[in-house]
């Protein structure tokens, strides 16, 4: 059996879809996944994907001369892969079309669990996850039962790109200070942030009491954050520029890893590492770090840097 998952991005929605290609490579099938060009490195070393399709849709809008030769070569690819089912996780006009290309039929959620619901209509087999799946997680996992796939619950697990080599990570690694904790201030929506502020006296709060040493984590689009984290808090080091493997390195070797609800959270926890989340205006138990919901700090700007301190060091108890 050959299943086929559209989940073109962003990382912490890849992330939240990696159980789907555990499973579906455990039952046996073998698994190809269509994914946005820029988080190709997420997906390439992951033992449960036979195949990685490279979708650049943000190219192909800005090149429409090109574009209609590369929409036809990932056509071909994806026709020659021939799947059984397409199951296009991410319910979005984009992702619906391009899960068309495949010529299999078509998997996707109803209409009131879509960005886009009139994306609807190009699914042949619509799912409405029961009542029980309220993290993302969970309902994704509803398509590939739909797909006659076994299912078996199990946290999101990244630990694989741990296996890839990654000089400047390690690099990097050898000149920061141990144990460190890594402070990750910027979100893709400025309503899910808690505040440089915040993060900087929890910082020094940590590092003063903890022992902890203070790392800046940032990703394309934080970088103002991350300056004015790193002006609010001189003694503290920002990573450099890494992929995602050089990322995953650094997230591993981290005593601890505080953000809002962003990828790179996601991430942290699918690598096992002791996570606080301080969620402001998003779901934790739709949203959350799957693998240790514990770990959530609510209130958002509200949430005190005293909860969130309380709540590292539960997190460091247990790890």
């Amino acid at each position: 059996m050959k299943i086929l998952i559209v989940r073109l991005s962003a990382l912490g929605d890849i992330v939240h879809t990696l159980p789907v290609a555990e499973n579906a490579a455990r039952a046996g099938a073998e698994v190809g996944w269509v994914v946005e060009r820029l988080y190709r490195g997420l997906l390439e070393s992951n033992p449960s994907v036979s195949t990685v399709f490279t979708a650049d849709t943000r190219a192909w809008r800005e090149r429409l001369l090109s574009a209609p030769a590369e929409i036809g070569a990932l056509r071909r690819a994806l026709r020659s892969f021939a799947p059984e089912w397409t199951l296009d996780v991410q319910g979005l006009w984009k992702s619906a079309l391009i899960a068309q290309l495949a010529g299999a039929p078509v998997l996707g959620f109803t209409a009131a669990e879509r960005r886009e619901s009139s994306s609807v209509l190009l699914s042949r087999r619509r799912v409405r996850p029961g009542p029980d799946a309220r993290h993302v997680v969970d309902k994704n996992l509803w398509l590939a039962a739909a797909a006659d796939l076994p299912i078996e619950r199990r946290a999101p697990d990244a630990r694989y790109l741990l296996g890839v080599a990654s000089p400047e990570a390690d690099a990097f690694l050898a000149k920061i200070p141990r144990p460190f904790a890594l402070y990750h201030p910027g979100a893709g929506w400025p309503e899910k942030t808690w505040g440089e502020e915040r993060f900087a006296e929890l910082a020094r709060l940590l590092a003063r009491e903890d022992g902890l040493a203070p790392i800046i984590s940032w990703g394309p689009g934080d970088e103002e954050r991350a300056a004015l984290l790193a002006r609010l808090v001189p003694e503290a080091t920002a990573i450099p520029r890494l992929d995602f493997v050089g990322l995953a390195r650094v997230f591993a070797a981290s005593a601890l890893f505080v953000a809002g609800d962003t990828g790179p959270l996601h991430l942290a926890d699918a690598l096992g590492v002791p996570v606080v989340a301080v969620f402001r205006v998003t779901d934790p138990a739709r949203n959350g770090p799957y693998g240790q919901p514990q770990s959530v700090v609510c209130g958002g700007r509200g949430a005190t840097v005293e909860a969130v301190a309380e709540a590292a060091r539960k997190a460091l108890a247990v790890a």
